[in-house]
């Protein structure tokens, strides 16, 4: 798939939903609670915090004339400085998301469209980053409402390529994003060498990291029978099987180990892991699910 279908990746009716919204977490911001978004440093903004004794060098703009008025003495004006917020998305653009109906792929970019909106209508920093075998496209460190149409047509002409590669992608974002804030990854999770390497990288930087899940109908409730040559969408293996009721129900049990023991690596290392379908609609995920899970408010 070059990039996703003609349909919109938000309604009008949605961004006004998502207007309403910002960001929330449960990990400790340059010492507060993040949601409060003031840090402990000193800055430039307009809330006064503090003074102190000028010293030589000081910006003799924040110099107190009123104090040395009364004490004949210099002192500087100290404000607090109002923090960055980093949100990020890893989205997976790998062959094997360009599948179902509804489609994982622009299922994908829909969540990460979302989230985009709502960091950058409350002026937070977003990233964005489209990764398969390792990081493929990127918009970064961005902020501010004019720019939702740019990220749009980011993701609209994401194509859909390559093998999944989490550890490198993790590796490469772990480098070039050092900034501490919410990292969400939306992402089947079909790694053939594992998922385990990938989330080390980032939980190696202390993000707060949320990991979607997305899995088609098709994918749940496979509609096959009879003798089939299949073929791996992302590296051409092929496997010749008969597909049973029996080879079904144990594809299905597989499939919801695998899923079980993905939520189970993420909850003993304090990631937040959420599973969809595709045929939830993506809205209720955005206002129930990020909601219900701590992520927006």
């Amino acid at each position: 798939m070059n990039g996703v279908s003609g349909e919109k990746l938000l309604s009008p009716d949605f961004m006004v939903k998502l207007d309403q919204l910002s960001f929330v977490s449960r990990k400790i911001f340059m010492g507060k609670l993040r949601g409060e978004r003031i840090s402990k440093r000193r800055g430039e903004s307009v809330e006064f915090a503090d003074h102190r004794s000028y010293v030589m060098g000081d910006d003799l703009r924040f110099l107190d004339w009123n104090i040395f008025a009364r004490l004949e003495k210099l002192f500087i004006k100290l404000f607090l400085q109002e923090e960055d917020l980093h949100v990020s998305v890893l989205i997976d653009v790998s062959k094997s998301m360009d599948w179902g109906r509804p489609n994982k792929a622009h299922y994908a970019r829909q969540i990460a469209a979302a989230i985009a909106y709502v960091g950058l209508v409350n002026f937070d920093r977003v990233s964005l980053y489209a990764y398969s075998n390792g990081l493929q496209d990127e918009i970064r460190g961005i902020r501010g409402r004019r720019l939702i149409p740019r990220v749009i047509d980011f993701l609209t002409r994401l194509p859909s390529e390559g093998v999944s590669h989490l550890a490198a992608a993790g590796k490469q974002f772990a480098i070039r994003h050092p900034h501490q804030g919410i990292v969400l990854i939306v992402s089947d999770f079909f790694e053939k060498g594992g998922y385990e390497e990938g989330f080390r990288y980032l939980l190696g930087r202390k993000y707060d990291l949320y990991a979607l899940q997305v899995l088609s109908p098709e994918e749940l409730e496979p509609p096959l029978v009879g003798d089939l040559r299949l073929t791996d969408v992302e590296d051409d293996d092929v496997a010749e099987v008969t597909i049973s009721r029996a080879l079904i129900n144990r594809y299905k049990q597989n499939l919801q180990a695998y899923c079980g023991q993905l939520r189970e690596y993420c909850a003993a290392r304090g990631v937040s892991y959420l599973f969809t379908s595709t045929q939830v609609p993506f809205d209720q995920v955005v206002l129930s699910y990020f909601r219900a899970r701590g992520l927006l408010k």
